[in-house]
């Protein structure tokens, strides 16, 4: 089922058009990558997903009906990534008020929000103001506020700014929860490796514009250059160049090979054997988001990518 469906949503600002012509579908369940670096425009989207600015243009349909802002807001949990705190409010109180104007009961409230304190181990911070938290504390908290009311829609923005390892995890370990219970989950960020290893969908924006869009395996696969990482047993000798691949980049002990158009990987294995030389290991080299990234934007293939690693 879809959840949110977006389709060709355009916004500017004076002379700037921030957001153009963006379309993409959520599946009940997912967990949904918005790539992109700062001022690619995910902001933006997300504020008109939200309903904190209307679209000049295209349409978004919640729960495959049209999206009413003041109706639907209700069902969606959005974790900004500045802090929409209050500096001089208790924190337990504080995020008991943010969830009645989700519509629970004072009563619910209170005891999920015990409930998530536990938890995140919180519960001497009830009393605390939010002036007083670091920024990781601080984190944890907007975290909690997000999702305590259990929305069907949630948008985490830069989730993990500010946490340390331990804390990552633990948000991470809350996300995978969250959307096995059937929440949807957008996960906005620019650092690409960490939607690498959440997320099951992802778009990546540019300028304004969506210029990927994909499952993270078929994306990969979809990229990939015919790269092979070698394990060599031993110092490679001096060897005639070889038709059915190039050399493109060398470790100590592993060499990065692309392998010619009309040859295979068995191909080359038969030309390492064949010369008495032994290989340790064998494997496909599939492209990070980020190289992908940077051949989309910079042109640069993932190759060449490797030939600056090894020659810097």
């Amino acid at each position: 089922m879809n959840i949110l469906e977006v389709q060709g949503i355009r916004k500017s600002f004076a002379t700037q058009l921030a957001v153009d012509g963006v379309s993409f579908r959520l599946d009940e369940g997912s967990i949904f990558g918005l790539l992109g670096p700062n001022g690619a425009g995910k902001t933006t989207l997300i504020r008109m997903i939200t309903g904190i600015f209307y679209p000049d243009a295209g349409s978004i349909l919640f729960e495959g009906r049209p999206f009413e802002p003041l109706k639907d807001s209700i069902r969606i949990g959005y974790m900004p990534e500045e802090r929409g705190l209050y500096k001089k409010m208790k924190i337990g109180e504080q995020a008991i008020y943010l969830a009645q104007l989700k519509g629970m009961s004072r009563q619910d409230a209170t005891r999920k929000v015990k409930e998530w304190f536990i938890r995140f181990e919180m519960q001497s911070w009830w009393n605390k103001k939010v002036e007083d938290l670091s920024k990781g504390m601080g984190q944890k908290l907007q975290f909690v506020i997000t999702v305590l009311h259990e929305p069907r829609l949630i948008i985490l923005d830069e989730p993990f700014s500010g946490l340390d390892p331990v804390n990552s995890n633990l948000i991470k370990d809350e996300i995978y929860a969250l959307a096995r219970k059937g929440s949807t989950i957008v996960f906005s960020t620019h650092r690409m490796e960490q939607v690498e290893e959440i997320c099951d969908h992802i778009i990546l924006m540019n300028k304004g514009q969506k210029i990927l869009d994909g499952t993270v395996t078929g994306v990969k696969q979809q990229f990939k250059e015919n790269l092979f990482r070698i394990g060599l047993e031993g110092e490679l000798p001096q060897l005639p160049a070889p038709e059915a691949f190039e050399i493109v980049g060398k470790t100590e002990g592993h060499m990065i090979v692309k392998i010619t158009e009309g040859y295979r990987p068995n191909d080359v294995l038969s030309y390492f054997i064949g010369r008495g030389i032994g290989i340790s290991s064998f494997m496909e080299v599939l492209p990070s988001l980020s190289d992908i990234f940077i051949k989309l934007v910079e042109g640069t293939p993932l190759s060449r990518q490797f030939q600056k690693i090894d020659h810097e």
